[in-house]
């Protein structure tokens, strides 16, 4: 569990990749950043002017190494604190070496993972939407996943937040006059407040309606189903043009879940194997069974490899005729694994549909937490909407407000925290 953060120490970590490597970088923030950063390097440059230092171990006067040395001074650095950033040579045994050394001056010890991150958002230099569009853009392994998490670190929600925010205030303060003079017709709530807070419902509105982020950071879910022997992992194996599934000529050969994460023109996919459908007295099989049909509720997208009449009625649902080279006729897309027919329009119907569920370029998405709660406003604004009575109505939009500020990262957040950072390198 990451600490709670503190002004009173200084953190250092790598920030860069493992080494070996030409360059790394070693950033440390903090109070103390700046006088261990004379202390090696025998002089500071100005703040945001990159220059060649000797860093020599201030213990017994040792040699680093030569490096560039930035310094960033607060409030106008990453953190917010006071930040020294040295990018030296990218052998292990150089890193190590700077690492130790600052951590053997006063106020320094190791950052947790997250912490610079953390502080920048206890400093305000961000806020927790763009805390997590970060924890994204770290993960990214596709060019939509890269660019809609740039949105969401560059402050793009933020700036969302924001203005809602203020519309609540100004609301609110509406609401307060309204109390005041809730004996007049033209003080009422019904008057003056009710348009005002259903055109806002409405935009909160329009953004919970749009794709989540969820299928593109997590892939979009294909679970690939059907009776024993119909060809799931075959398909699974020619999809993903690698071995990752058994295939074998006896039924039941898959008994578990095997997923096998894909990106197929940018999109990120999950491949989902699955046991083949069936009533079975084997104890094992009847808990792959079991899993399958589950898995297959909760798919994406759901490639049927069975009699058309047993698919599951769900949009999701794409019939697939495998083993046409072996005259599979039946209806459905005819797909060999065998032969690779019918492959690339399978894999063109997958990609047009998850095109589909995903965000369009660097378009807003919300995660699950944010869409929980900007759902909790909407809705305090729809009760609003329908009231009079000034008083409850001010409590309704306070009840918005809260719950926006809580996706901010305002409050009531302190355990999310903890869990995110977690998901940070220590250099970050």
């Amino acid at each position: 569990m990451a600490p709670a953060v503190s002004l009173s120490d200084t953190i250092v970590a790598q920030s860069s990749g493992r080494p070996p490597a030409a360059i790394a970088v070693v950033r440390t923030s903090g109070p103390a950043a700046h006088s261990a950063a004379a202390a090696l390097a025998g002089g500071l440059p100005v703040s945001r002017k990159a220059v060649v230092r000797t860093l020599v171990d201030p213990r017994n006067g040792e040699m680093l190494d030569q490096c560039l040395v930035i310094r960033f001074d607060a409030p106008h650095s990453a953190t917010g604190e006071d930040v020294v950033e040295y990018q030296c040579h990218g052998g292990r045994a150089t890193i190590d070496a700077l690492v130790e050394a600052l951590l053997a001056q006063p106020g320094i010890r190791l950052a947790e993972p997250g912490e610079f991150t953390r502080r920048a958002l206890a400093n305000g230099r961000i806020d927790l939407t763009e805390a997590e569009g970060l924890a994204d853009l770290l993960a990214a392994e596709t060019g939509l996943q890269r660019k809609s998490a740039l949105t969401r670190a560059g402050g793009a929600l933020r700036r969302r937040l924001d203005g809602w925010r203020e519309r609540l205030l100004d609301l609110s303060a509406r609401a307060e006059v309204a109390i005041d003079y809730a004996d007049e017709e033209e003080g009422s709530a019904e008057t003056y407040l009710a348009p005002s807070i259903r055109a806002l419902a409405e935009e909160l509105g329009a953004l919970l309606e749009a794709p989540r982020i969820e299928p593109l950071r997590d892939g979009i879910r294909v679970v690939v189903a059907g009776p024993p022997n119909a060809g799931k992992s075959s398909l699974i194996n020619a999809l993903s043009q690698s071995e990752k599934s058994i295939v074998t000529h006896i039924p039941g050969t898959t008994r578990d879940v095997i997923e096998v994460p894909i990106a197929m023109d940018g999109v990120p996919f999950v491949l989902v194997d699955t046991a083949g459908l069936r009533d079975s007295q084997d104890e094992v099989e009847v808990i792959g069974v079991d899993r399958a049909r589950g898995e297959a509720d909760r798919a994406d997208l759901l490639l049927w490899l069975g009699d058309a009449d047993q698919a599951p009625d769900r949009d999701a649902t794409l019939i697939v005729a495998a083993k046409a080279d072996l005259g599979n006729t039946g209806p459905g897309l005819p797909v060999s694994a065998v032969t690779g027919e019918g492959l690339d329009e399978l894999a063109r119907e997958l990609i047009e549909r998850a095109h589909a569920m995903l965000p369009k370029g660097d378009a807003l998405a919300l995660d699950r937490r944010q869409h929980a709660l900007l759902g909790e406003a909407r809705s305090a604004l729809q009760r609003a909407g329908d009231l009079a009575d000034p008083l409850l109505v001010a409590e309704e939009l306070r009840i918005a407000r809260l719950a926006l500020d809580r996706i901010a990262g305002r409050a009531g957040v302190e355990d999310l925290l903890d869990a995110l950072f977690g998901r940070f390198c220590l250099g970050k």
